[in-house]
């Protein structure tokens, strides 16, 4: 691909509508060999821009879903313990005595075990896709970062293994804490904005082909709306596709009131919100 135009469109194909914004530091972290940093609300395309990468571009997507408590062994690698005891016990009933040997087996590659750094290192190409970093401890920053800026890993009993080939990187976060300058350095940086209503239409169309451009207006209204009553989660696109796809099962060509707070499970995950929406007559108005 040529240009962020060209991107824009082999996303498209997938059914991605990427605007010029994020087509453009999708394509530099392309080819600049960079991560590609995306904050955002939860649901606004993040992850699955990843995912479409992947398909674009057709290499595996290696993810790494961050939590707290994350740690070296569980990103990078881990040893087989129960396999290498299993060849110990092996060699030792096969008459084995040399430690040396032994050792120099024990520790040999098929009983590595590669975690998600560590496969995306060894996979050629391969897009790794580390989501939602800001739920990471602070400390576990610091292991992404020699990881990012060589795209090589230290293994004491093996030596350092490096890309041929640097995978292309995504990471996520919802900005429930900031990340580390260190690591924002390292990468390129986009900030996903909830779509337009024109974008959100056509989103909706073009991933659910049933869907009426008049339900896929009022959808798209009524979430506009949404994300500016105050609620403590507001839909990301994610739910408004979720909330169409509820409302076609169901039979629908308009947005009906009725049907619509029916349904509101597939839009609103919070009590709270669902008291604010049904509580405020807010679903009367939604067909604008």
């Amino acid at each position: 691909m040529g240009s962020p135009g060209e991107l824009a469109e082999l996303l498209d194909r997938e059914a991605y509508l990427a605007g010029e914004g994020l087509a453009t530091a999708a394509f530099l972290a392309l080819r600049m060999g960079r991560p590609l940093l995306l904050e955002g609300e939860a649901g606004v395309g993040k992850t699955e821009l990843a995912r479409t990468l992947a398909t674009v571009l057709g290499a595996p997507l290696i993810r790494l879903q961050c939590y707290e408590g994350l740690d070296g062994p569980q990103v990078l690698y881990d040893w087989d313990f129960a396999r290498q005891l299993l060849h110990l016990k092996a060699a030792e009933a096969g008459g084995v005595t040399d430690a040396a040997r032994l050792e120099g087996e024990v520790y040999d590659r098929r009983f590595l075990i590669a975690r998600p750094l560590l496969k995306a290192v060894e996979t050629q190409p391969s897009v790794l896709l580390i989501d939602e970093i800001d739920r990471a401890d602070v400390e576990f920053e610091a292991i992404l970062l020699e990881v990012l800026s060589d795209f090589a890993i230290s293994i004491p009993e093996l030596g350092t293994i490096r890309a041929e080939r640097p995978p292309v990187v995504v990471l996520t976060s919802n900005r429930t804490r900031e990340v580390h300058d260190a690591l924002k350095r390292r990468c390129l940086y986009h900030w996903l904005e909830h779509p337009s209503f024109d974008r959100e239409v056509a989103i909706l169309l073009r991933r659910l082909p049933a869907c009426s451009a008049t339900l896929a207006e009022q959808v798209a209204r009524a979430a506009g709306r949404l994300r500016e009553a105050g609620l403590v989660k507001p839909p990301g696109v994610a739910e408004t596709i979720d909330w169409t796809e509820a409302l076609l099962t169901l039979g629908a060509r308009e947005l009906d009131p009725d049907l619509a707070a029916a349904t509101l499970g597939a839009l609103l995950k919070h009590r709270e919100d669902h008291e604010t929406v049904l509580g405020n007559g807010i679903l009367g108005d939604l067909r604008g």
